[in-house]
């Protein structure tokens, strides 16, 4: 898939800057917190980071925004790292908050001896209470007047872990009265004891607030450009006031973008962590999943996903994304890229009387239709296959069924004509086989004399293989998530299909292969089972949902 040069107004506030002399060279950082697996939104922000790198000849770091081990853990460091790297990027600088750890708690330090900052003893609740509403100002907390240098003394023993959980923080000094809540005395530093940090162990008690920490991250790599989601929007008063009143040359500008809202799933990653952990999903990788893992276990490409990210922009507008944005780019991704094999999902047994018993024969079919160079592949043929089951119907019900009837012919996909004679049922009615008989003479050519329209897929009942299917399908059945929104769960996100068989050309392939399966869909071989055959919906070759988002 070829990929374009986007253009957004962050790449125009870029272009001025460069101009103008105020960088020299462009700097950008992808920032996630560790506690979790990364979705399609932060394959957005991932895009635009490492993508204004790429264009500008800049450099993009991978920092981990690490100061809260409570919920956070090494295997979401390592999953974030694949992630990046599958996504086709790679870091110029891998760093962590924590490595800077020393260095904030110096800055706060700093921001104390200024008379900027202060150990506050107010709870959570009194807090709230001093803080004020949207209408009203906050007061002053009665520890705002402390001296410096009883606020130096208790911010020591803070970090010495003298003081439980909760009893103090440190606040930095700014404005109770202000329009923005953020510049309320917001709370820098917090006491979390007890816990081991996947980076620093127990070396540290006393953890930085990310509206502290991440200013003077930035700062200290040399980032130019700090392009965050728009609820950051209100945070950066206070990320410029941070850099304003400490002692570090560098200041990054911050930028906010719209966050990337996708119909028919859930972006939040405290509801993806109770799909999780309530197990109404199989894991962070379920292909029904809007994480990178998921999409990359379904089937999806990182050329897709970078082509779905440039095609919905980057504006300062929020907006719902349609579902179909996104399996329309994966859709031409695999219509150029993927091999097509055959596989029946619903078996119907058809057995060919005029074929010889015992014989076999070796045809030949197109590895992809408008791709010579992908060569082609065997297809073993024999008395005995396998069609759909919803490509037979004992009589048509209209003129537009093009599909095999009794006493009707039809093509077989890269083979031959075909004609039922009979159909066999058992004492319930219902249909077991097909008793047909082929035309030796239509490989590869028209009938003589008679004109067949129809074409279905096959495959040998001797050779094919047999295989699990799954149907996966958008999570949610509603496109917007409403409060109640488990409730909206798709009951058929997942339909599974143990009784399928395939071309036994699909026998050895690779996990994490794609393929379009003739007349059903494009499909994927799971990765999460790799010593079965067990093959992953991708998408559908239609948009199926389009009638029923029109009310058809």
């Amino acid at each position: 898939m070829e990929e374009k040069k986007p253009s957004n107004f962050i790449r125009q506030i870029i272009d001025a800057d460069l101009a103008s002399g105020k960088v020299d060279r462009v700097r950008t950082r992808f920032p996630p917190e560790p506690n979790g697996y990364l979705h399609i939104g932060h394959a957005k922000s991932i895009t635009l980071n490492f993508g204004i790198a790429i264009d500008y000849n800049g450099s993009c770091n991978l920092r981990f925004d690490d100061t809260n081990p409570a919920k956070e853990d090494e295997t979401f460091i390592e999953a974030i790292k694949q992630d990046v790297h599958w996504l086709g990027y790679e870091w110029d600088g891998l760093y962590f908050a924590s490595d800077y750890f020393e260095r904030l708690y110096g800055y706060a330090v700093e921001l104390i001896e200024k008379g900027l900052a202060y150990v506050c003893e107010l709870n959570a609740e009194q807090m709230r209470e001093y803080r004020g509403t949207l209408t009203e100002p906050g007061k002053n907390s009665p520890y705002r007047d402390r001296s410096v240098a009883d606020n130096l003394d208790l911010f020591r023993r803070m970090r010495d872990g003298e003081f439980a959980d909760g009893s103090r923080v440190l606040r930095a000094k700014i404005d109770m009265a202000s329009g923005n809540m953020n510049m309320r005395d917001p709370v820098l530093y917090r006491i979390r004891s007890g816990l081991v940090h996947h980076q620093t162990g127990d070396s540290w008690c006393l953890y930085p607030m990310y509206d502290f920490t991440h200013p003077i991250s930035d700062a200290i790599e040399g980032i130019t450009h700090s392009l965050c989601t728009l609820e950051f929007a209100d945070h950066k008063p206070l990320y410029d006031w941070v850099l304003d009143n400490i002692s570090i040359d560098c200041h990054p500008e911050q930028i906010e973008f719209s966050r990337l809202n996708l119909e028919y799933t859930v972006m939040s990653k405290r509801k993806l962590t109770e799909l999780v952990d309530e197990g109404l999903v199989s894991g962070w990788d379920d292909p029904r999943m809007p994480t990178i893992a998921g999409l990359r276990r379904r089937g999806f490409t990182a050329a897709s996903i970078r082509e779905f990210c440039n095609r919905i922009g980057v504006t300062r507008q929020d907006n719902s994304i349609e579902m179909g944005v996104l399996e329309s780019a994966i859709r031409e991704d695999l219509d150029a890229a993927a091999p097509r094999r055959m596989a029946v999902l619903d078996p119907l047994k058809v057995t060919l009387t005029n074929y010889p018993e015992g014989q076999q024969e070796t045809l030949t079919a197109p590895n992809h239709p408008k791709d010579e160079a992908m060569g082609s592949r065997s297809l073993p043929f024999s008395r005995t296959l396998y069609i759909d089951r919803s490509d037979f119907l004992e009589v048509a019900p209209n003129k537009k069924f093009k599909r095999l009837v009794s006493g009707g012919e039809v093509r077989l996909r890269n083979s031959y004509v075909i004609r039922c004679d009979e159909v066999v049922k058992d004492a319930q009615g219902e249909i077991r086989e097909l008793i047909c008989s082929y035309d030796p003479d239509t490989l590869g050519k028209n009938p003589e004399g008679r004109k067949v329209k129809g074409v279905i897929h096959w495959v040998s009942a001797e050779f094919g293989v047999p295989v699990e299917i799954r149907l996966y399908d958008r999570l949610l059945k509603t496109a917007q998530a409403g409060d109640n929104w488990k409730e909206d769960l798709n009951p058929d996100s997942l339909v599974v299909i143990d009784h399928a068989f395939v071309e036994p050309s699909l026998a050895d392939c690779e996990p994490g292969q794609q393929f379009q399966f003739e007349r059903e869909g494009y499909f994927c071989r799971d990765s999460g089972d790799a010593d079965r055959l067990v093959f992953n919906r991708v998408v559908t070759l239609r948009d199926s949902w389009a009638k029923i988002e029109q009310g058809g």
